[in-house]
């Protein structure tokens, strides 16, 4: 398989191309590390903008999606102690987090003294949505180029409830803790449009309403949460335009008592569903669903190629899947 000489898309990765030097379509239109530099600091600033005018304007300054991976403790440590905000953390249980990163929730909460929400939804619900999510090809393929189905599905419901949480508590912020792959700097500011979360929204929950029935609902906004369009929040994310090196993340989050975990995959440092929704999509596509975050990583100069090569390309541990088919009762 031909992997791009200088990140690590592979030749199945949709509507890639390669120059004859095997440089990808996608590493010939990176601008360069000076101009995403450069966006940087622009969106830095207007994130300090948007904090001062945030600031006291409820209980909390900011809630952050804290799923107790090393990038959204390092984000809710960064909001803590370099921006000194009030923050609400909350984690969506999906029924797959690992014993050590609930360890990690309870010890980085404590230690930064924020306060901390747990909502764990109906299992039986969740596990016929990722189980339904296996199996359908539910989402846009434009989607699925950068997260399995699975992942798309889970993370939808997150962002929903959070988003319904930050309305009803009126916190003009929310923080997720994206990699600089995740998401370009140029989202990492930017305010909730109701019209524009309506239509996403309605792309994510008419499919899984389709596929388990209209309880899930209960975990996507109201025409009551639309009629509170003054509420809306922004949507932040820090690691987007702030300095990232991954060696010295886990080093600095240790401080506050993260420890990493040995029972995920290369990809994950909180969840025991990953490894299994990342093997059903190279199945099913032929590429990794990461492959396009670290990717972006490796262009951009905060990951180097053989770190991001072996997250992708790396031999993986057959438990992990071993978990997650016990989880949902599936048979090899």
């Amino acid at each position: 398989m031909k992997i791009c000489s200088r990140c690590i898309l592979p030749e199945t990765f949709p509507g890639v191309k390669f120059d004859e030097h095997g440089v990808c379509s996608h590493c010939a239109d990176f601008k360069g590390i000076e101009a995403l530099n450069e966006h940087k600091r622009e969106y830095e600033k207007k994130f300090l903008d948007l904090v001062g005018q945030s600031r006291d304007k409820g209980a909390y300054d900011c809630m952050i999606a804290y799923s107790g991976g090393k990038d959204s403790t390092y984000t809710l440590k960064v909001l803590k102690e370099r921006y000194n905000l009030r923050i609400l953390a909350l984690t969506i249980d999906n029924g797959f987090i690992s014993d050590r990163a609930f360890k990690n929730m309870c010890s980085v909460s404590e230690n930064l003294g924020v306060d901390h929400l747990i909502f764990r939804p109906r299992f039986d619900l969740m596990k016929k949505v990722f189980l339904k999510s296996s199996e359908n090809d539910i989402y846009s393929k434009k989607t699925l180029e950068r997260a399995s189905t699975i992942c798309t599905s889970c993370i939808g419901i997150v962002k929903f409830v959070t988003l319904k949480t930050a309305i009803e508590k009126s916190v003009p912020l929310i923080a997720y803790g994206w990699s600089p792959g995740q998401a370009p700097v140029q989202s990492s500011v930017m305010k909730v449009n109701p019209q524009l979360i309506r239509a996403t929204q309605a792309a994510t929950l008419g499919p899984l309403s389709r596929l388990v029935g209209d309880e899930v609902s209960a975990y996507f906004l109201t025409e009551e949460h639309f009629n509170m369009a003054d509420r809306f929040p922004h949507n932040v994310h820090p690691l987007a335009f702030l300095d990232y090196n991954e060696e010295r993340i886990i080093k600095e989050i240790g401080q506050i008592g993260w420890e990493e975990p040995d029972d995920t995959d290369s990809n994950s440092t909180n969840c025991l569903l990953n490894a299994y929704a990342n093997d059903v999509h190279i199945k099913r596509f032929g590429f990794h669903p990461y492959v396009w975050e670290i990717a972006n990583m490796v262009r951009s100069g905060v990951m180097d190629r053989e770190e991001g090569y072996k997250k992708i390309y790396g031999e993986q541990s057959g438990d992990l899947l071993e978990v997650a088919h016990k989880r949902l009762g599936i048979s090899r």
